[in-house]
């Protein structure tokens, strides 16, 4: 049993159209995808299909609130757990990477925003986002006695665009790398968040060798 009411036809419809245009955006690209296109996928007449949506951009606005990447992964990093700063970190991190692993249409749907569209729809996502970005920070500050000072959605910012990178070369450059930058990456590029890439001073001063040891 449940308490959700069905779906009209005319919502179902609207869905169909939404996830069938999802899938032709991130296979084949938003210019190369036509209307005809996303209704046959849909299984409506090329005619129905405005009856949901005025134009191709609508449909792509409303695959955007349904699909976009932040408004999985966001979620999913709220309900990150972690006894100390590094436990969590390392979870979120493991967290983030894994959703867009198994999601990698989801930087094809970014690509397309941000060439195809100069990132008009930002504003829409991020709106919608921020109080997720906000309760994470909110978690973060628990551990407020092992940070520097720096603002909560600043530092969510610095991990969301370091963890984004990471899969971004992971996905362009993965069979090209040597093994020296494939071996723990994800536990090295947490540690660079972490901790930086330079030694602290006393380290400097003694002669120690920047290895995984002394970091």
């Amino acid at each position: 049993m449940t308490d959700e009411t069905p779906l009209s036809k005319s919502d179902r419809s609207s869905l169909a159209i939404v996830d069938s245009a999802y899938s032709l955006f991130t296979s084949q690209g938003y210019a190369a995808t036509s209307m005809r296109q996303i209704a046959e996928a849909a299984g409506l007449a090329l005619g129905s299909i405005y009856n949901h949506f005025a134009s191709k951009e609508e449909i792509f606005e409303a695959v955007i609130q349904k699909h976009h990447p932040f408004f999985q992964v966001m979620p999913l990093l709220t309900q990150v757990r972690g006894e100390t700063m590094d436990e969590f970190i390392r979870n979120a991190a493991r967290n983030l990477v894994g959703t867009l692993d198994q999601n990698p249409e989801f930087l094809n749907l970014m690509l397309i925003e941000l060439v195809e569209f100069k990132a008009r729809h930002a504003p829409m996502f991020f709106e919608k986002i921020f109080p997720d970005v906000l309760l994470i920070a909110s978690r973060v500050a628990a551990f407020q006695a092992d940070l520097r000072p720096i603002p909560g959605p600043l530092m969510m910012r610095a991990f969301i665009g370091m963890f984004f990178s990471y899969f971004l070369t992971e996905m362009l450059l993965k069979n090209l790398m040597p093994p020296e930058m494939q071996e723990n990456a994800l536990d090295t590029f947490v540690d660079i968040f972490l901790n930086g890439v330079k030694l602290p001073a006393e380290l400097r001063e003694t002669g120690h060798l920047n290895t995984p040891e002394t970091l």
